[in-house]
């Protein structure tokens, strides 16, 4: 699993190995890609990379990772390149190690295709890695432009040969996955919804760079086996309580599925292993785990942003820019009162020139100073709580005006070829506050409030609830910056607990006690709960009558409560849950404290504001927030006219 683990404890007390499986035959469906021809070309976006290489100035270099499927070799990394402003002349050298793979000139016309040659690099750990280094000279008289450079875009890798089935456990998860399907039984004990939701995270923190499709589906009545083999790039595991604890591999050896079982309950080390540094221990198709433990010590509230791992940030050009990162979820909790101490140097700047560093945070520049001829930092910077978010960017820029010659000639004069320089250290110290009411508040608060571990109430032996679950902490997971902790329990034990939960309820909220702010009977009006202009409880219903989803956050008994429900509605319920789980973007920009969801119309967030006075107060679940619709809410297509009805007012006779 990603993430940096801070005093990780593994204890690997027993692994019991069983007799190997034969040789791996060919895998791969007639039709998959590299099924019959032996070939095979992905995109870097599908492999999780970057979609663009970019090389600015006159010398410029990234190194290139590419994954590689057991039984695969790449060929060829393709592109096509754009030209930079005032190119004269350029170099492409692709290395890996001392070891030159290629070099050639820049094509002479713009929008040119090229091919690198990959075939004579050594393949590492299940991955290619090689450096591109482009050297460029610009045209006698002018200078290069630094918001032009030249690109490689839509950038694909070649293979051949054929992908190979997994013989062992260890190789069971490969460096490329499109696709895992977990099978559960149509009556999931809780242990067994459970494993499928660690399961899920573990898979999304390990291709955290590109997310494979992750379905949960049930075991057909009387199999214990998925029906169907897996396709190229797909992993089948199944989870199913049973006498023997352990994982072990099954089905043909061409097409060969997981096990993950155990009497009763399943132990999350039997999960742990397939992410964790000792899976290569595993070399067996069956493998049982005594104890493996992975946990995460979250930072205090005095941390450095080497422990935030960010050892050191550095930028070097005539306009240095660099981004101090402040990930809400790597302290494992909601935070605020933050300050940042920052250490580090920049180039000295001489008397005849003027510089000056300037701190902003998303739009508002929170600190500025000038530069000196000694090129220290050492900056207190604190961060207003209204600027915090779930990831907040603290953005440093080195500006320097004056006469600083063509071309910044300036600072490129002599052999060093000395830019601007702009460095942090890891050493620099991050000072914060645990916030309760969190900071920032609403759907902005997921998942840090709910840390560190989070309590997931569902209805006991629902195969629905389980693949709600699942979806759910999917999303989640792919905006936390570590690996998100998880216990599966009924949904009244977690509303009883004194944890952070999220609480599924697909067919309705039937928990009065904890009151949402957008809620309604089966067949009642869509009741909005908050406080009036005079600081009072109020209601707005919502007519004619429809069925909605809802994702909802309120604050109860001093903790974060994230709950997924209907009014009758749990169909409605799933195609939300599909929606956020489309794009990439969508979990990440969730704002306010609820998102709606009616047939036909896009999900709509109800947003808060805060009353002078009012609060979120213990004892309202909620209540302590104005509460507002957006627009596109008012308006509901296909249903007729929506009609906005206060408390008090009656309601006009149906036609």
């Amino acid at each position: 699993m990603r993430g940096k683990i801070v005093g990780r404890v593994i204890a690997l007390v027993s692994v019991v190995v069983v007799v190997a499986m034969s040789a791996p035959a060919a895998w791969g469906a007639p039709g998959d890609p590299g099924a019959d021809a032996n070939t095979l070309t992905m995109s870097l976006a599908d492999l999780g990379l970057s979609p663009t290489l970019a090389f600015y100035g006159a010398e410029s270099a990234q190194p290139l990772t590419v994954p590689v499927l057991r039984g695969l070799k790449p060929t060829t990394l393709n592109a096509t390149v754009e030209l930079p402003l005032n190119l004269r002349s350029g170099i492409i050298t692709v290395t890996q190690a001392d070891h030159t793979i290629a070099r050639f000139e820049t094509p002479a016309a713009d929008q040119a295709p090229i091919v690198i040659p990959l075939g004579a690099t050594e393949l590492i750990n299940d991955a290619v890695t090689v450096m591109v280094r482009v050297s460029q000279v610009p045209k006698d008289g002018t200078c290069f432009n630094l918001e032009s450079p030249l690109r490689m875009v839509n950038p694909t890798v070649s293979y051949t040969g054929v992908e190979q089935a997994p013989s062992t456990v260890a190789h069971f998860l490969p460096s490329i996955l499109r696709a895992l399907t977990i099978f559960v039984p149509k009556s999931p004990s809780e242990a067994e919804s459970n494993s499928a939701v660690q399961l899920a995270i573990a898979t999304v923190a390990r291709y955290r760079s590109h997310v494979p499709d992750i379905d949960v589906v049930p075991l057909p009545e009387g199999q214990a086996a998925p029906p169907t083999p897996p396709r190229s790039m797909e992993r089948q595991i199944v989870i199913k309580d049973g006498p023997n604890r352990g994982l072990s591999l099954q089905g043909p050896s061409d097409a060969p599925w997981l096990l993950i079982s155990g009497p009763t309950r399943t132990d999350e080390s039997d999960i742990a292993v397939l992410f964790s540094d000792v899976s290569e221990l595993v070399a067996a198709p069956k493998a049982v785990v005594g104890s493996l433990k992975s946990s995460l010590q979250f930072p205090g509230n005095n941390t450095t942003l080497r422990d935030l791992e960010q050892p050191s940030l550095k930028s070097v050009g005539l306009q240095p820019r660099l981004s101090v990162g402040l990930d809400q979820t790597r302290f494992g909790r909601s935070i605020h009162s933050v300050r940042v101490h920052l250490l580090g140097s920049h180039s000295p700047t001489p008397a005849n020139l003027g510089g000056e560093i300037i701190v902003s945070a998303g739009n508002e520049t929170i600190d500025h100073w000038p530069t000196d001829a000694n090129g220290n930092i050492d900056r207190w910077i604190d961060v207003p709580d209204r600027l915090l978010q779930r990831y907040t960017s603290l953005d440093l820029e080195f500006n320097v005006s004056g006469n600083f010659g063509p071309c910044g000639d300036f600072f490129t004069a002599g052999a060093g070829n000395h830019l601007l320089e702009l460095t942090i250290n890891g050493d620099s110290s991050v000072q914060s506050s645990p916030a309760a009411p969190p900071v920032p508040d609403g759907l902005r608060s997921i998942p840090q409030a709910l840390m560190p571990r989070i309590q997931l109430g569902i209805e006991p032996h629902s195969f629905g609830d389980t693949a709600r679950a699942v979806e759910t902490m999917v999303g989640l997971q792919r905006i936390s910056g570590v690996p998100l902790d998880t216990t599966v329990s009924g949904v009244q034990q977690a509303i009883d607990s004194p944890n952070p939960a999220i609480l599924i309820a697909a067919d309705g909220w039937n928990h009065p006690d904890i009151v949402l702010p957008v809620s309604a009977a089966a067949n009642g009006p869509i009741t909005l709960n908050g406080l009036g202009s005079d600081g009072k409880p109020a209601t707005i219903e919502l007519d004619p009558q429809m069925r909605f989803a809802s994702l909802q956050t309120v604050l109860n008994r001093g903790r974060s409560l994230l709950i997924a429900t209907s009014n009758g509605a749990p169909v409605q319920l799933d195609a939300l849950l599909k929606s956020l789980g489309g794009e990439n973007s969508r979990w990440p920009s969730l704002g306010g404290v609820a998102l709606v969801s009616v047939p036909g119309q896009d999900a709509v967030t109800v947003s808060l504001k805060n009353l002078p006075g009012g609060g979120n107060s213990e004892g309202h679940s909620g209540l302590g927030w104005l509460w507002w619709l957006g627009g596109g809410w008012l308006v509901v297509a296909g249903i007729g006219a929506a009609v906005i009805l206060l408390r008090n007012r009656r309601r006009a006779p149906r036609a």
